[in-house]
């Protein structure tokens, strides 16, 4: 790892809010998990921890937080309680608004709290929990706006591991996974009423995949990847435009399909990579890995991380921890290393994209990576390989997974700042460039 002296200092005053970005949904102001904000720093103050421009105390949890309006949205869980909270914190000075908080009984593996990002939008914030409590809230008061209860209103069987997907907004409707019987895994509801507008697919089993709007051929289409297949909707009425089956194991469907052109990109922990060609009505594959051993894989075998793919490259965190450059075209892979992650099964590691607006494709070469350990990393990624900047620490780890410490929860970059959370504390750690003194 590189250790630089002089590097660009982190801002003492916070950015004002007016000029800066917000990251109020899952993947960010775009949903493709891009930080475009400019006047970031090139590299990290410290290679110890990051100081914080404030702290907050949380209760456990998985989901990230959602950043909109000088405000933070975060869901977390109360262990002893029992109760999930939704919370919501001033993005200046740490201190919480308001909370609402409720009763939410877990039989699902890894109890240990709500998984979904918060949903911000035209005033309300939407939120999903762990056992399919929905909520609709005015995102000023906290107040009650509606609410549905998928087991309760849907019949849903819960997935092994909870409902993880973030919901998604579409002009007047909100788009979630509800995993229920009567062909409603997909339901879009009124996003002002919580009327139900449609209801989409019989496979009850709705995996842990955000549901994304992608255009092909022209034509907008809601993609929903779920542990039978890789489906196309109509986004206005939920009628299905092409499938491609795709029997998942264990349901791990999770990172975010990626879109390249006219191509999709998926991976998943045991199934490994498969790239689609689209069109306005149909798709085909265009090749598939070969790797079908967790422990020997030739392409991307991806736990939970979305990978970034670009014209030319997929850069991605293998099964075992492996981050990976591989080959768009052919899903040859390129390159591996373990500098930035470790060496065990489900290693994480998030990797955010840093292309600030109106900057030269050469940015693209930049990312932040939030390993599972805390760390936040300014890397170069490229066809040649992993070429580490900066280093240095986050948050703590605390949750343990098998023999480590982990942190597995997106953070938001927003304000010219990183949001990120674990068991114990919600921070924001300003990352706004400013001249060496």
């Amino acid at each position: 790892m590189k250790h630089f002296s002089g590097a660009a200092a982190i801002v003492c005053c916070l950015a004002t809010y007016v000029a800066a970005d917000d990251w109020p949904q899952w993947g960010g102001p775009q949903g493709d998990i891009v930080w475009r904000e400019n006047g970031i720093v090139d590299t990290l103050p410290t290679d110890g921890l990051l100081p914080r421009a404030w702290s907050a105390p949380v209760g456990e949890g998985y989901s990230g937080p959602a950043v909109a309006n000088g405000r933070v949205y975060l869901t977390d869980r109360i262990h002893a309680d029992r109760n999930e909270r939704i919370l919501c914190f001033d993005a200046q000075s740490g201190n919480q608004l308001w909370q609402h908080e409720y009763p939410a009984r877990y039989t699902i593996g890894y109890p240990d709290g709500p998984r979904a990002t918060p949903v911000v939008d035209d005033g309300r914030v939407f939120t999903i929990g762990a056992v399919g409590h929905l909520f609709c809230m005015d995102a000023d008061t906290g107040d009650e706006i509606w609410k549905a209860d998928f087991q309760a209103d849907y019949g849903t069987e819960l997935p092994s591991w909870g409902m993880a997907a973030a919901p998604l907004v579409d002009g007047q409707k909100l788009i979630t996974l509800v995993g229920g019987s009567d062909g409603s895994l997909v339901v879009a509801f009124d996003k002002a009423t919580g009327k139900e507008i449609w209801r989409s697919l019989d496979d009850g089993e709705a995996g842990y995949c955000p549901p994304v709007i992608l255009e092909f051929g022209g034509r907008r289409q809601l993609i929903i990847w779920h542990p039978a297949a890789i489906s196309a909707l109509d986004p206005e009425t939920g009628g299905v435009i092409w499938e491609i089956p795709w029997t998942i194991k264990f349901g791990l469907c999770i990172p975010m399909p990626r879109q390249v052109g006219n191509h999709l990109f998926l991976t998943a922990f045991y199934d490994g990579p498969m790239m689609l060609q689209v069109g306005a009505d149909n798709a085909q594959i265009v090749w598939r890995g070969n790797g079908t051993d967790e422990h020997d894989t030739d392409g991307l075998h991806s736990i939970m991380p979305t990978p970034w793919v670009d014209r030319d490259n997929i850069f991605g965190v293998c099964s075992y921890g492996q981050l990976r450059g591989l080959n768009v075209k052919t899903g040859e892979r390129l390159w591996e290393t373990l500098e930035a992650t470790g060496s065990d099964r489900w290693w994480n590691a998030f990797i955010i994209p840093h292309q600030p607006a109106g900057q030269a494709r050469s940015a693209n070469d930049r990312f932040f990576i939030h390993n599972e350990q805390g760390d936040l990393i300014i890397a170069e990624l490229t066809a040649d390989g992993y070429n580490e900047l900066s280093r240095a620490r986050l948050v703590e780890p605390t949750r343990k997974v098998k023999r480590r410490m982990t942190i597995w929860s997106h953070p938001a970059f927003a304000m010219k700042s990183v949001f990120a959370r674990n068991d114990n504390e919600l921070v924001r750690v300003n990352l706004a460039a400013q001249a060496a003194r």
